[in-house]
């Protein structure tokens, strides 16, 4: 398996370039984040996920979690590293100072969180969950949780989790059946959930649960849910872990990958909690969690694909088989025409995602330090509309880069000694947790476009269609990017028009064409940041910048996708003027006749 490197130096670019690290510096919040500070904190982030938490990896996915006697384990390895995240002060980069939080930028924090994703995706999926219920706790908790819990949590010393599903309720929330019921100042929790990510385990003395339970009065539907915290043990007087909550692991799943993240099956029994927010907010309260969590899975598409592009191309420049142009011998495969063509393909399209997503962080960053309230909401909305694209292209992208990337080897992919078959086991969730695509696609076509009018969507087509005038008046390449960019604009702006005027006769529309929006609105916002990217590059390089190598990979880079990956924006256009009456023409018998 190829050692894992931090791809640091495009890390930089991107939160220079394109995130805007000078302006963000600009704002009193973060006016200690110095271009120096910022650097030193990429590259100590870089050896922590190159020395320590990488060789956990493999080991991870070898190994998974056990249960003893209703106690999760995980290897030892797994333990020291997440001892040493912790004992770095990593937790806590980005966080609140009020509660011993650095409060560095998310557009920082990113780059890092990225690193550890790519390191080992099942060990991070333990912090990624505790900044949510961190978020979730910061903005709804009283006073009196938020001093009991964040510190600790922020300071990795206790971990949390998100519990919403139960065997009854996936998606359809609606269908929670846990239970609370009062006791004095706070509540007794019952139930089983499922599917907890990092459940339980044994590297912290504490484990925060955010459970989702009606109390007894409460109405039928979501808008009988509320939000409590249930610490796997329940508090001392000096605020110390002490006797068990009632608080039962029953099982581990099975898993096709992210074999090192115990994927718990929970029961509650009578387990004492505390309201977070007021009674029934609990999924308004949770979405503050659950928003982190899809704009984390994003990255984690991200970072999946960049360590599956790095494991294809140290393959690709060892191994030799057959000639190539210009090679006397036996070349080796990166020269071969199509290898080429799919190591350029993922790497590409893991720039464009990675970019997406650190823009989007930085948006989320503005709107909520930004000192005039007209920009908190500008920035706000484009973190709206930004979310589910990150979310959704982003980790149905990696599915498919994922597996480009295996392809590169040739048949030693299949082999699991290659390591190339875990990247794209443990990917595969990303399309399902925290929202599958259908959910974020409805999302982004019901909440985020029909209900504004597409105010928003107007705002981001203003700005691609600026940028697209400037690279047309640019270098050659640069023209050839505008110009890609100018027909996803035409693409875009006429599945708009044909989504505004049918969705009103047919309920079955929206439904049936969010999908391809999604991933149209993915491929040119993608295609959008590249473009960014390579005007940027170019202008460096023109101002004589000595690293020229890498300005002008940039330029081609961004060429490569406006010439491979843009072309898609028009054919999932053309599938949504398709409309939905065919697939819904459909009678079951018809699904079942073969």
């Amino acid at each position: 398996m190829a050692d894992y490197r931090a791809p640091v130096k495009e890390m930089r670019f991107v939160i220079n370039e394109l995130a805007g690290l000078s302006q963000l510096a600009a704002l009193p919040a973060f006016a200690e984040a110095t271009p120096d500070l910022v650097e030193a904190v990429l590259e100590e982030a870089a050896a922590l996920a190159n020395e320590v938490i990488a060789p956990t990896n493999e080991l991870g996915d070898e190994q998974g979690a056990t249960v003893d006697n209703g106690q999760v384990r995980v290897p030892a390895e797994i333990s020291a590293a997440y001892r040493q995240y912790m004992e770095g002060g990593w937790p806590s980069i980005v966080m609140n100072p009020e509660f011993g939080g650095q409060g560095l930028p998310l557009a920082v924090g990113v780059a890092v969180e990225e690193m550890l994703h790519s390191a080992n995706m099942a060990w991070s999926l333990c912090p990624m969950l505790t900044q949510g219920a961190i978020h979730a706790l910061e903005s709804h908790g009283s006073d009196e949780l938020k001093a009991a819990y964040l510190e600790k949590l922020i300071a990795g010393e206790w971990t949390g989790t998100m519990n919403l599903t139960e065997p009854q309720a996936g998606s359809d929330l609606s269908l929670v059946r846990s239970l609370a019921t009062p006791d004095g100042d706070a509540w007794r929790v019952s139930g089983t959930k499922i599917f907890i990510t990092w459940g339980d385990h044994d590297m912290t003395d504490n484990i925060v649960h955010l459970v989702l339970a009606r109390t007894p009065d409460a109405p039928e539907g979501v808008k009988g849910l509320s939000l409590f915290i249930v610490p796997k043990f329940a508090l001392n007087d000096d605020g110390t872990p002490g006797a068990a909550n009632g608080v039962q692991t029953v099982s581990i799943e099975h898993k096709l990958g992210i074999h090192a993240s115990p994927t718990c099956v929970l029961e509650f029994d009578n387990s004492l909690g505390y309201l977070v927010g007021a009674e029934g907010d609990g999924l308004a309260c949770m979405f503050t969690m659950m928003n982190s969590a899809r704009l984390n899975v994003g990255l984690q598409a991200v970072a999946i694909s960049d360590r599956a592009y790095q494991h294809a191309l140290a393959y690709a420049l060892e191994r030799k088989q057959g000639r190539a142009a210009g090679v006397d011998g036996v070349a080796p495969i990166v020269m071969h025409p199509d290898v080429r063509r799919m190591l350029l393909t993922v790497k590409a399209e893991t720039e464009a995602m990675r970019a997406l997503t650190y823009v989007a962080m930085a948006h989320l960053d503005l709107a909520k330090h930004s000192a005039d309230e007209a920009q908190r909401e500008f920035h706000q909305a484009r973190v709206d509309f930004l979310t589910p694209l990150v979310k959704g292209w982003g980790t149905e992208n990696a599915q498919v880069l994922t597996s480009v990337a295996l392809q590169v080897h040739g048949g030693m992919g299949y082999v699991e000694e290659t390591g190339a078959a875990q990247f794209m086991r443990d990917a595969r969730i990303l399309t399902i947790y925290e929202g599958t695509t259908g959910i974020q696609a409805g999302d982004l076509v019901g909440r985020k476009i029909l209900r504004d009018g597409g105010a928003t969507l107007k705002t981001v087509i203003e700005e691609m269609r600026a940028l697209a005038g400037e690279l047309n008046a640019g270098a050659a390449d640069l023209q050839v990017i505008g110009a890609a960019l100018n027909d996803s604009i035409a693409a875009i702006e006429a599945a708009a028009h044909w989504l505004q005027a049918n969705v009103g006769s047919d309920a079955n529309v929206a439904g049936a064409v969010s999908y391809h929006f999604l991933m149209m609105l993915g491929v040119a916002c993608g295609g959008w940041q590249l473009a960014r990217a390579a005007q940027a590059a170019q202008a460096l390089l023109d101002g004589g910048d000595a690293d020229t190598d890498f300005y002008r990979a940039k330029v081609q880079t961004a060429r490569f996708y406006a010439e491979q990956a843009m072309p898609r924006v028009q054919a999932h256009a053309a599938s949504i003027a398709s409309g939905g009456d065919t697939m819904m023409a459909f009678s079951a018998e018809q699904l079942e006749s073969q």
